[in-house]
């Protein structure tokens, strides 16, 4: 990310306010001149049912915004009925219609020092948004400028009391919420509990029961009008009274699943019958204390006390109930779990109240009755091209952004007056990121590593540190939070907690020590800013599962998540798909000193198999680098919590992630899970065990699959059997051959091919070893069994796909300039086979190009023939050359010719690029080819595809859709 130099001297009017500095725009150049714009078609279809559910045409966007982005952006973000002259027409009218709403509120509030400084943060934020820098949360695009109420904050955390007024209001309050395209949580431990007596005499219902109330209102509600299901939280205290029957609710509902789709129901997710299922739209929480773990640790007895006094009901075996909570996880993956004191030793305003819940994600923790608007920024925009971050603009994007969340709390609007009035006194804002997974992979860091771990603790630190250094500084421009005052020891305590955190940071290279020297740079600001001026907002920082706004920012990776598997799904501009090898990974292999033939055999190779176990050349040290969330080599749950625990001390608030589990896991590596996670300083923790929910759909493939072995059984036995043989299509007694001398590691041979009359392979001779030796023998037979099967009809791609990456001695180097180095004598071979006699199209997606093509591909951005002939379906082409972009280079101001030239360098190209398979529509799809079992995901409401993880929740990579907050 390159910053403009020269352009932060300039002429200052005197006046209290802040002085926004230039990072990427040019004085009297607006951002949109700086890019080319395009119109596009957006059409989105279910593609199960075939149904068109969006359509809307001639919709403006930048060129360089994938397909998917900018579908995502028109379907769910633009505002007015489609059709009408309201309808938002492209990417500049949303981006105006937020930005100057910021604006104009932050003159009125007198944020900015002069009316150039306005206009500088106008630009600024409008660059940063159009070249996916950052996104704020999914509301802010929902509301911010339109007639609605000006909702931004996309978390919520609401209060309940023991009394039926309380409770009634509850649901109200969350319905409202769920409207405006938010979700809410609660905890329900002031509730009296069913073994306490009412008032009157009466037994009470338990908060258990009146969960049912408030799950069949979520249930009936989407958000944001019709983009997605309410998402919630539910949060019980460990010593309640009814807290087994919390732990079980849920479990219980899964047998009941179980039974009834025994019994012939349909309770697939969004099956007719699932409805009758309780507490399916809730996620639930147990908030333990160090009391309860220690007792667990120890084996001891710990006290359920009474909600109207705080007397000792009942006694339980604290290692029973947490071997409940852990079986019950691994049953249905509830409940997860929230450490309450850890919670609340970083709490900033213990005087106002305590921390008892969480938002439907787990990464906004603060008071009841509260909110807080995300925004998320996009780490690979600032890896530069030599693979070093851009420290500096990082901290300045950190900075602008901050203040702009700030700003949008002086003119938001709130679900209900009470949290209107926390919001308004507190100011909690949740600055946090996306795309770490694709960035540790690029810079040669493994997700489970202690590089990696190291990288990701610095950047949240400067994320943190640079967000309360300008809190700090808006304070004294505006003064700090009303509950400053009240709070001020316990708000600087958190800070110098914080700075100590970051002072155990031991920096592992360059990186991440230049990141680092940053990040205490900025702590030592905000402790000595603080003390001058207070402080403006409680709360600054999360990482939220950047679902539907990661993929308007055309990120790899969400939140804190690793990479999901190296073999991505991707839509074309003109419709179609393919699959991709993440381009993050040819960059990585250059990073870690590898040769561009062996790049390239590597991408080939996880390419064909979705993986780099046995890889050619690859180093099997450097495997852990590609380690994903999904696939052969999965990330161990304890590598999750340990990457959560790097992060945690430097976060206001929490993480949303789900620590997944392999279906083989049992209970106890889930109570290891739990234990391990308050051991280590989290403040939440969620796990999944794969396959562990019943009411997920089956893909059509495998559901296909059953059906078709389902209709053979059924069959009827016919005593007529017709039975087809291949027929041996024999070569001209004389026929054309060539043959070929080649080299294959310092060992020599020769192949002859020979061919049919119209050029098409026959028949092939390997000779290599002296003649009546065993390997000669071998190698006889070999020729005559491919020959054979080649007359009888076996396609020559047959045995290109099944022989090329076959690895054994000798191999290495060869002499032959189109084929640089091989596996085995196996993969030359059948290399040189395709080059000579497989058409363009066919060997391209195997990833084989000669010498000539790969040089047109360093110069052009393609491998196909310059007259067209034999070339790719023109779509895949211009998607390919618009992939040789290298993914992390940063939005400086570049012609076409220029980011030509920065096309990737790798060697590996499009050489990953093949046509997908008509039954894949997703990523999660993708992956389940290559593993070979269904992904335990559920299936998109809206469009019918595979839904990934995406931190506690999922997300629609066809539509955006998700199932919590974004």
């Amino acid at each position: 990310m390159t910053e403009t130099t020269g352009a932060r001297s300039r002429t200052r009017r005197n006046g209290k306010g802040l002085q926004i500095e230039r990072i990427f725009t040019t004085p009297g150049v607006h951002p949109y001149d700086q890019v080319a714009w395009e119109k596009r078609d957006i059409v989105q279809t279910n593609w199960k049912s075939g149904e068109t559910i969006f359509e809307q045409r001639g919709v403006e966007f930048p060129d360089f915004w994938s397909v998917n982005a900018s579908t995502i952006v028109t379907t769910k973000y633009f505002r007015g009925a489609v059709g009408t002259p309201e309808r938002e027409q492209g990417l500049k009218q949303l981006v105006d219609r937020v930005v100057l709403t910021y604006v104009r509120a932050g003159k009125e509030h007198g944020y900015f020092a002069s009316d150039e400084d306005a206009e500088i943060f106008e630009h600024e934020l409008t660059y940063a948004l159009v070249h996916q820098v950052f996104s704020f949360n999914s509301p802010v695009w929902f509301n911010v400028g339109t007639k609605s109420p000006q909702q931004v904050s996309a978390c919520f955390i609401l209060s309940v009391d023991d009394s039926m007024d309380s409770i009634l209001n509850w649901y109200k309050e969350e319905g409202f919420i769920f409207k405006g395209g938010s979700g809410a949580g609660l905890n329900l431990s002031r509730i009296r509990s069913s073994k306490e007596l009412l008032s009157s005499g009466g037994t009470a219902s338990g908060p258990v029961s009146f969960m049912r109330g408030a799950d069949a209102s979520a249930g009936t509600i989407k958000s944001g009008g019709a983009t997605r299901r309410a998402a919630k939280m539910v949060v019980l205290d460990v010593d309640h009274p009814d807290i087994e029957e919390f732990i079980e609710t849920k479990a219980r509902e899964e047998d009941k699943i179980r039974a009834l789709r025994d019994a012939g129901f349909d309770m697939d997710l969004g099956g007719k019958d699932i409805v009758s299922v309780q507490y399916q739209n809730a996620n639930n929480s147990v908030r333990v204390t160090d009391e309860f773990m220690r007792a667990v640790e120890e084996g001891k007895e710990f006290g359920l006390t009474s909600r109207k006094d705080g007397s000792v009901i009942s006694t339980v075996d604290a290692k029973t109930l947490f071997a409940k909570m852990a079986k019950a996880a691994w049953e249905c993956a509830d409940p997860g779990i929230q450490y309450d004191d850890t919670i609340n030793a970083w709490h900033t305003n213990p005087e106002t109240g305590r921390i008892t819940a969480s938002n439907p994600c787990s990464e906004y923790m603060s008071l009841d009755n509260s909110s807080c608007n995300l925004a998320s920024l996009n780490l690979l925009k600032f890896l530069r091209d030599d693979n070093t971050f851009d420290v500096e603009t990082y901290q300045a994007v950190v900075e602008l952004v901050i203040t702009a969340m700030d700003i949008s709390i002086c003119f938001a609007d709130f679900p209900t007056e009470p949290i209107g009035e926390t919001t308004r006194n507190y100011r909690q804002l949740g600055i946090g990121y996306a795309n770490l997974g694709a960035l540790l992979m690029a810079t040669g860091h493994g997700y489970d590593s202690e590089g990696g771990r190291s990288l990701a603790a610095s950047i949240t630190s400067l994320l943190t540190g640079a967000a309360y250094k300008r809190s700090a500084e808006i304070a004294g421009v505006v003064g700090p939070y009303n509950g400053y005052a009240r709070n001020a020891d316990s708000h600087k305590r958190v800070m110098r907690k914080h700075q100590a955190a970051n002072d155990e940071v031991r920096p592992i290279d360059s990186m991440d020590g230049s990141i680092h020297r940053a990040a205490t740079k900025a702590w030592d600001e905000v402790v000595k800013l603080g003390e001058k001026n207070g402080y403006r907002n409680a709360q600054a920082s999360v990482l939220a599962p950047t679902g539907t706004i990661g993929f308007m920012m055309d990120c790899d990776t969400t939140g804190i998540e690793p990479d999901f598997s190296l073999v991505k799904f991707k839509k074309l501009v003109g419709g179609g798909s393919m699959q991709i090898v993440n381009q993050t990974i040819p960059r990585a292999l250059k990073k870690m000193g590898y040769t561009e033939e062996t790049i390239e055999a590597i991408v080939e190779y996880i390419a064909e198999h979705g993986h780099v176990i046995d890889a050619p050349g690859l180093k099997t040290e450097h495997y852990e680098v590609f380690d994903t969330a999904m696939g052969a080599r999965s990330i161990q749950p304890m590598g999750h919590v340990k990457m959560m625990a790097a992060v945690q001390p430097f976060l206001s608030g929490a993480i949303s992630k789900t620590v997944n589990l392999p279906e083989s896991a049992t209970v106890e590596e889930i109570e290891d899970v739990y234990l391990q996670g308050w051991k280590l300083g989290l403040k939440a923790l969620a796990v999944y065990r794969d396959m562990c929910k019943v009411g997920q759909p089956l893909s059509d493939g495998k559901a296909a699959k059953e059906d078709k072995k389902a209709e053979n059984e059924a069959a009827p036995t016919v005593e007529k059997v017709i039975e087809y043989r291949p027929v041996r299509k024999r070569l001209p007694k004389r026929r054309s051959s060539q043959t070929t001398s080649f080299a294959v590691g310092g060992a020599e041979g020769y192949l002859t091919a020979g061919t049919y009359d119209n050029g098409e392979l026959g028949e092939l001779f390997l000779k290599f070893g002296k003649q009546g030796s065993t390997l000669a023998g071998v190698m006889d037979a070999f020729s005559i069994a491919v020959s054979i099967g080649l007359q009888y009809g076996v396609p020559l791609e047959t045995f290109v796909e099944k022989f090329t990456n076959l690895r054994f001695e000798p191999a290495g180097l060869t002499d032959d300039p189109d084929v640089r180095m091989a596996q085995s004598i196996m993969d030359y071979v059948f290399r040189r086979l395709a080059l000579d006699y497989m058409d363009f199209e066919s060997r391209s997606y195997m990833g084989i190009h000669s010498a000539e093509e790969r040089a047109r591909q360093l110069e052009t951005g393609s491998y196909a023939p310059v007259n067209g002939e034999s070339s790719d379906d023109d779509d895949l082409e211009d998607e390919l050359e618009s992939l040789s972009q290298s993914p992390a280079t940063t939005p400086a101001k570049k012609t076409d010719a220029e980011r030509a030239k920065a096309a990737d360098k790798s060697g590996a190209g499009a050489a990953d690029a093949r046509k997908a398979d008509a039954t894949v529509h997703s990523s999660a799809e993708l992956i389940e080819q290559f593993v070979g079992k269904v992904n335990d995901a559920p299936i998109c409401l809206t469009c019918g595809t595979k839904m990934r993880p995406a931190g506690s929740c999922y997300v629609c990579e066809g539509c955006g859709s998700t199932s919590g907050c974004s």
